[in-house]
């Protein structure tokens, strides 16, 4: 249909389309926000969840007008064009189907400018934040304040960690066939089998491997990082909320990788204290019995014999599976 052939009906029936597309993008949108957008998941448990249901939620602000104007469309040429009607008019055919430009310039330029503000808003929220863009990985480019700090008092064992003191909490997460286990190093560098979190703190989440690739999945706290053998991949996240929360293992490491899960709570920062401080005294024997705390190991090197890497000074596929730890006698 070519603008100098536009008439004064086609023109009434534009700016109906048009009115009626706005008034349903917007309440829409505003429902969508105020009703369904708080409850869309992975929640507020941490930074990166309520950065994550943030993005969700702009995406589908922007994705509900397309949807409401393809079918507003559709149900305009399905009324105004049906075969039924005795007056219905040409919608296509003849010179007047050549073009229009001013809805040809519209489209390239509304398609252009979402493109272009989608491209540049993904690029920041990966950035900024220390987000899966630029704070995770075995070299995260942006890192929260004190975290390289922490890293490196808890590497040489000098570390300590208290609440109420903005400090980054450095959580180490050991993946193998077929568990997670969880090495506090500010804490005396003990294990535990449950990911025990405080409130309000930054944590800095070390992952690794004693055997084949895993990975790392906390889906309440929005934190994911693959877990490699003989590498650290670094995830960073601020907890927010109380509750509890799953780990899976979402990379395929074998037979059982289905049953590789566990759970972890976030407690308030004087029960995480009283948590962490009790378990450390209870475990002190058998943490003495561990490798000095590093950033990846190898299981056959610093004791455990687990079969993994057997060396031949050992009985291969030994019976002991924990790392580090020592058979009873």
């Amino acid at each position: 249909m070519s603008s100098t052939n536009t008439n004064p009906s086609q023109e009434h029936h534009l700016r109906r389309i048009v009115v009626i597309w706005v008034a349903l993008s917007v309440v829409c949108d505003l429902l969508y926000w105020i009703f369904i957008g708080p409850h869309v998941p992975p929640g507020r448990m941490t930074s990166t969840a309520t950065a994550n249901q943030f993005d969700f939620n702009v995406l589908m602000v922007i994705a509900l007008p397309v949807m409401i104007g393809v079918w507003e469309w559709l149900a305009f040429a399905a009324l105004m064009w049906n075969s039924k009607r005795a007056d219905m008019p040409e919608s296509v055919g003849g010179p007047a189907a050549a073009g229009n430009r001013r809805t040809e310039v519209s489209w390239i330029v509304v398609t252009t400018v979402v493109v272009l503000f989608l491209a540049v808003y993904g690029t920041i929220e990966l950035y900024s934040g220390a987000g899966s863009g630029s704070g995770e990985g075995p070299n995260p480019i942006l890192q929260p304040a004190g975290a390289m700090k922490a890293e490196t008092a808890a590497l040489s064992g000098s570390g300590s960690w208290a609440p109420y003191t903005n400090a980054v909490l450095p959580v180490q997460v050991i993946a193998q066939q077929w568990k997670f286990t969880y090495r506090y190093p500010t804490f005396g560098g003990f294990e535990s089998p449950y990911l025990i979190l405080p409130v309000n703190t930054e944590i800095a989440f070390n992952v690794t491997s004693l055997d084949v690739i895993h990975s790392f999945w906390a889906y309440q706290l929005e934190v994911k990082a693959d877990a490699n053998p003989l590498q650290n991949n670094v995830a960073f996240t601020k907890t927010g909320q109380l509750g509890t929360f799953e780990v899976r293992c979402s990379e395929l490491c074998g037979i059982w990788h289905g049953a590789m899960f566990n759970k972890g709570k976030v407690l308030s920062e004087s029960a995480f204290m009283a948590w962490a401080t009790s378990t450390e005294s209870k475990n002190a024997a058998n943490t003495k019995l561990l490798p000095p705390f590093a950033w990846s190991y190898v299981p056959d090197a610093n004791g455990a014999a687990g079969g993994f890497y057997p060396d031949g000074n050992v009985t291969p596929y030994s019976p002991v599976e924990i790392y580090g730890s020592k058979q009873p006698s």
